[in-house]
């Protein structure tokens, strides 16, 4: 066992807890727009799906995508480990598989707002009335499950690096908790910063009530995809200040409660 893997733990652990107390801070003194729904009732259901999905996760998925990348490499599963590609330098394998998961993720966002069925559990993210740190984290047991699948047959079939595949969650997990915050960038730091990533102001797009631009801005982590692909949309036609944020049909306080989540996919 590598050093990396002993500390794995600590590092998830430790980065999670870190940005999410950073993220709240920033929040606190430093808001982009008043918030409009009770603050401690949208935390403790947001957070209690973080507990449940978890325990979901770790029952089911016990290895999750590290540990199926560490298996793959033992057994010498994947593409990645045919003779001519296991030549390749290790920080172009590490880059490489960064830009493939952050592209396979932009990719699985769009199916889920482009397939009926797969909407049904996504809307639930997009049903919060607010946008905070929180939101990052408010994602349907169902579609964390199918997330998993997905990223694990992937991993196993290319043979991704276990030490990449966990900088990429890290990354992932640290980009969504930013550019979901309710925080305030100078203008001039925000139009430098999403020619690369993906910041709060262009991800509040993406959580408009308006279809046209909740379905853009798709990408977590890297702002890249979006701008290929022509799904980018700069700036909320309201305005951030005047825009309304969630969905039309899921606006009563009822609707944000845990157990009205967990069965939001299943009702009309």
């Amino acid at each position: 066992m590598t050093d990396w893997q002993t500390y794995e733990p600590i590092i998830r652990t430790s980065v999670f807890f870190g940005v999410l107390l950073l993220m709240a801070l920033l929040e606190i003194f430093q808001p982009r727009r008043p918030l409009h729904a009770s603050k401690p009732q949208r935390w403790l259901n947001n957070l209690g799906l973080v507990v449940l999905n978890s325990l979901i996760l770790r029952l089911l998925f016990p290895a999750a995508a590290v540990g199926i990348a560490l298996l793959a490499e033992q057994h010498h599963w994947g593409l990645l480990h045919t003779p001519l590609l296991e030549q390749l330098p290790n920080p172009l394998l590490l880059v490489a598989t960064i830009l493939l998961l952050d592209y396979l993720i932009w990719a699985q966002h769009r199916i889920f707002h482009a397939v009926p069925l797969l909407w049904r559990l996504h809307r639930m993210h997009h049903a919060d009335l607010d946008i905070d740190v929180t939101t990052a984290l408010r994602f349907h047991p169902l579609e964390i499950l199918l997330s998993m699948l997905i990223k694990t047959a992937v991993i196993t079939l290319l043979g991704l690096p276990a030490l990449a595949v966990l900088l990429f969650e890290i990354l992932l997990n640290a980009s969504a908790m930013f550019n979901h915050a309710n925080i305030r960038l100078p203008d001039r730091l925000d139009r430098h910063l999403r020619r690369i990533i993906v910041t709060p102001d262009m991800h509040r797009v993406h959580h408009s009530w308006h279809p046209a631009e909740t379905h853009s801005n798709f990408g977590f982590f890297l702002s890249v995809w979006d701008q290929l692909f022509g799904t980018y949309i700069p700036q909320p036609k309201d305005g951030h200040l005047n825009m309304t944020i969630g969905l039309k049909q899921y606006r009563q306080p009822q609707d944000s409660r845990i157990d009205q989540l967990l069965i939001q996919p299943f009702r009309e």
